[in-house]
């Protein structure tokens, strides 16, 4: 890297809306944040996969007689 064009990279408390913290990097001083693993659907298990239903590829198959 080329000497004083970076900026400065430091570690920073980053804050959720629903107030969870965590340490990481950033070139800000602090982050906040409106959504995070603590609080997303997805992750707590609230909100489930797309594919619950059938996979892409067993429909392909069925629509088109691939099935063995």
């Amino acid at each position: 890297m080329k000497a004083k064009i970076h900026p400065v990279y430091n570690e920073v408390t980053v804050t959720c809306s629903c107030g969870n913290t965590f340490q990481s990097y950033s070139t800000k001083k602090s982050v906040k944040v409106e959504v995070c693993s603590a609080c997303h659907p997805f992750y707590t298990g609230k909100q489930k996969s797309f594919n619950t239903k059938e996979g892409q590829v067993e429909k392909f198959r069925q629509r088109y007689g691939l099935n063995k």
